[in-house]
């Protein structure tokens, strides 16, 4: 051979090699196994990842499967061995009836690079059926004139199985009259015939009984059996015999209804009604032939009644049975075999192998996308299949094997101008006319992850309002990405933050999932009153884009606090409040003021005061807005000297809220002249009364120079830290034992007479004001010293702590936010004042 031969040799093996690994490069491979039918779910079939070329790893890095063409998964595959197992029961007869083959067809598609294998497995028959006759009671009359040597056709035993195992032999009970034979017809069928040795003699036996056996050739061997009844009949010893024992005839399809397919004739010697024949199908003719045939019972003519099938049933086999009217009647039989012709009547079939992936915009030409096969149910030419897509798409179809294709990328994908592909695939037969079919695949361009969510507004106020239940949804943020996917998965969190010192995931918390903000507890206005929260919504892509939104939340008052009267403080406890009131007052004095609050804000605070009940109404008056109590009009000589009055204390919320508050005033003669009883007792000789007036001197001397330092210390303070002419003011910072830089003192003196009480009230922008009152009323039994912050129970315990160690001689009593000091001189009273302004 000389080198240019060799290099024309090496060239076109160089040309072959590459047209076949272009054709295998998605099928790489095929594999064919044989296995008995009925083995054990779990069996092994073969070692797949060996046979094909696969390590074991590949298995289940590269997500191997086995789909069944057969529809059931009769396979599975061991993902640590690589075998091909048995998944479940494969019943062969059921799986390909008669057919002497069997082969069930698997795709075995890996991923990663995606590529199909196809497997063979051979399902070889085994003899688990037994034979079986369509009646297990059969009845013949025979004439005692039948000749001997005639035979009578049987019926045949049915075996499910195929092959050897199929029924093989027949056998007959010993009688001394009827023998056995066996006729082989077309198809490799075996059909028993009874046949008569010697004449009968029904004067001698009126009826034979006989058993028919079947026996098929498996190992081991199975039977069945039918029982024969004869009965022996006199005259009409002739029965009708047809022209051929066997009619082949074939129909297309497509036949229509009422098409004749053959008329079969017999014949019958026999004169008169012995002669004379009626046409029928066999007893045993199954229904499905019935339901697509008929016969005329007089001609034997048959007619086609129903919609023949190629692709249900290629042929049948019809016995027709022609029977004479003699006595007894005698019955002559014959067989059609009809073969069903194809048609193109069946449009292909396009399936989808393999669902189509995902495949991102900057995927390489040449991308496989989906694996794509096509079936026609037709036969020849009508079942060959070709595949097609538009011209000038973005894809294409790589063919592989037997109608088997790979839909792959042919261009640039840009998912900014088209996010998705609808693939239109057409399946054209080569029947005539031809027939198509189209399928739609859909093919979903994969983003990146370049937008970061959006709220819809970058600030959202929610207004709570306070006591509600906890667990509530507070509000609901809600935001957009326009990436897909998980891209645009999106999850709401709340930014740690702070809120009076407590972390506010300790108030809010968030669902993640869609952005609703629900409480943790209760909101108190009087302690909260706004906050904020900072919420990110965070997507999933890779890497993750987030943006933030705040949420400012307002809680909203409610009337949920009722007045709470302070002074006079025994109202507290549930008592009387006792006063007393000269006889001699005016219109217009002041016996006592009722002090409340109200630890809500607004309108919710606002209290007004009314006369509920009173001894005497025309007696006394009560001020709306401050509570003075002050007579109407002058006492007279017929008043009660005991008054009692019930003062109902409002707010302006709603629902209204309310407390009251019971005053007793004792009407007292000589009270208004205490200087001058004084005095007159002074002039008196007794010894005692002497000491009782100087004590009283000394104490009033005191008393005046104490009052005299205490004003002039506040009127310092005033012009230190005045902010109006009518208050004196100072801030706490410059207290001790005060934190809060914004709260104030104010102190108010009543200025009507004598001094009845001093009200301390302190407050600052954000919080309720708070009110100190030190109530010293000279009618009362007792001096009372009250002091009273209705806003922070904690820091009047820390006064308290400190009134008790300044003032242990003193006994103090706190009770629903109130103090009481009881028999305390004045000087320590203005004593304790000065240090707790200074």
């Amino acid at each position: 051979m000389t080198k240019r031969m060799r290099y024309r040799v090496w060239k076109w093996q160089s040309v072959c090699w590459y047209h076949f690994f272009l054709l295998w490069s998605t099928i790489d491979g095929q594999a064919r196994y044989t296995i008995p039918e009925e083995m054990k779910q779990g069996s092994v079939v073969g070692n797949l990842a060996k046979d094909l070329g696969l390590g074991i790893s590949q298995i289940f890095e590269r997500k191997l499967r086995v789909a069944s063409e057969a529809g059931k998964q009769y396979f599975s595959v061991n993902a640590g061995k690589g075998e091909l197992l048995v998944n479940e029961r494969i019943d062969r007869e059921a799986l390909c009836g008669q057919s002497v083959s069997c082969v069930l067809s698997l795709q075995v598609v890996i991923e990663k690079p995606l590529q199909l294998y196809r497997v063979e497995v051979e399902i070889q028959d085994i003899n688990d059926n037994y034979p079986s006759f369509p009646s297990k009671d059969v009845t013949l009359e025979i004439a005692e004139s039948t000749a001997a040597g005639a035979y009578f056709p049987l019926e045949s035993a049915q075996d499910l199985d195929v092959g050897v195992n199929s029924v093989r032999s027949y056998s007959l009970s010993k009688d001394d009259v009827f023998s056995l034979r066996t006729k082989n017809v077309s198809g490799g069928r075996k059909v028993p015939e009874l046949v008569l040795s010697k004449s009968l003699d029904r004067e001698k036996k009126a009826q034979h009984k006989l058993q028919l056996t079947a026996l098929d050739g498996g190992n081991p061997v199975r039977s069945g059996t039918s029982q024969i009844t004869i009965n022996v009949l006199d005259n009409n010893d002739n029965f009708p015999v047809f022209e051929k024992n066997v009619y082949k005839v074939s129909m297309g399809e497509n036949s229509v209804y009422g098409t004749p397919v053959v008329k079969p004739i017999a014949k019958d010697i026999d004169d008169g009604a012995n002669g004379e024949v009626e046409y029928s199908f066999g007893s045993h003719t199954p229904d499905t032939v019935l339901s697509l045939f008929n016969i005329d019972s007089l001609t034997g003519e048959i007619f086609l009644k129903g919609k023949l099938d190629f692709e249900t049933n290629t042929n049948y086999v019809i016995d027709i049975s022609a029977k004479d009217k003699g006595t007894p009647r005698m019955e002559g039989h014959c067989t059609i075999q009809l073969e069903v012709l194809d048609v193109n009547d069946n449009a292909p079939e396009i399936v989808l192998t393999s669902q189509p992936n995902s495949v991102p915009e900057d995927a390489p030409s040449g991308t496989v996308i989906a694996l794509i096969s096509a079936k026609d149910l037709d036969s020849g030419d009508n079942g060959k299949v070709t595949l097609k897509i538009p011209r000038g798409s973005t894809f294409s179809l790589k063919p592989s094997f037997s109608n088997n294709y790979a839909l792959v990328t042919n261009g640039v994908l840009d998912r900014e101008s088209v996010s998705e592909h609808s693939v239109e695939i057409t399946a054209t037969d080569s029947g005539s006319p031809p027939l198509s079919s189209k399928k739609t695949v859909p093919v979903t361009i994969i983003d990146v992850n370049d937008n970061p969510p959006v709220f819809t507004q970058p600030y959202y106020n929610v207004y709570l309002k306070e006591n509600g239940v906890p667990g509530s949804i507070l509000y609901s943020v809600s935001a957009s990405d326009l990436d897909l996917g998980e891209n645009a998965k999106l999850s709401y969190s709340i930014l740690d933050s702070k809120v009076q010192g407590v972390s506010v995931s300790s108030y809010v918390y968030i669902n993640s999932d869609n952005g609703s903000i629900y409480s943790m507890h209760s909101f108190d206005y009087e302690k909260l009153k706004v906050f904020q929260i900072q919420v990110q919504a965070k997507d999933q892509g890779s890497p993750s884009l987030s943006s933030n939104a705040t949420v400012h939340v307002f809680i909203l008052d409610q009337n949920d606090n009722a007045p709470i009267v302070i002074y006079p403080s025994s109202a507290a406890l549930g008592s009387l409040s006792h006063q007393r009131m000269p006889r001699s007052a005016k219109a217009g004095h002041l016996i006592t003021k009722v002090t409340a609050v109200d630890a809500d804000s607004g309108h919710n605070a606002w209290i007004s005061y009314k006369l509920a009940e009173a001894t005497d109404a025309s007696l006394f008056t009560v001020n709306l807005y401050t509570g003075e109590v002050r007579t109407k009009r002058a006492v007279s000589e017929q008043d009660d000297s005991s008054q009692r009055l019930l003062i109902e204390i409002k707010d302006d919320g709603e629902p209204v809220q309310s407390a009251t508050v019971t005053v007793s005033v004792l009407l007292e003669d000589g009270l208004h002249e205490p200087i001058l009883d004084l005095r007159q007792k002074t002039a008196e000789p007794s010894k005692k009364n002497g000491r009782i007036t100087l004590y009283l001197i000394l104490s009033l001397a005191s008393v005046s120079v104490l009052s005299l330092m205490t004003f002039l210390i506040l009127a310092v303070k005033c012009i230190r830290n005045s902010r109006s002419s009518g208050s004196c003011c100072m801030r706490r910072s410059d207290c001790d034992d005060y934190k809060n830089p914004n709260r104030n003192l104010q102190i108010q003196l009543n200025t009507d007479g004598p001094i009845k009480y001093v009200e301390v009230l302190g407050g600052d922008m954000l919080s309720q004001s708070q009110s100190f009152r030190s109530c010293m009323s000279p009618m009362s039994e007792y001096s009372d010293f009250t002091f009273v912050k209705p806003s922070s129970t904690t820091d009047f315990k820390e006064m308290i702590s400190v009134l008790d160690a300044s003032l242990p001689d003193s006994t103090w009593t706190f009770e629903s936010q109130q103090v009481r000091m009881n028999k305390i001189d004045f000087k320590s009273t203005v004593h304790f004042l000065c240090d707790w302004i200074m």
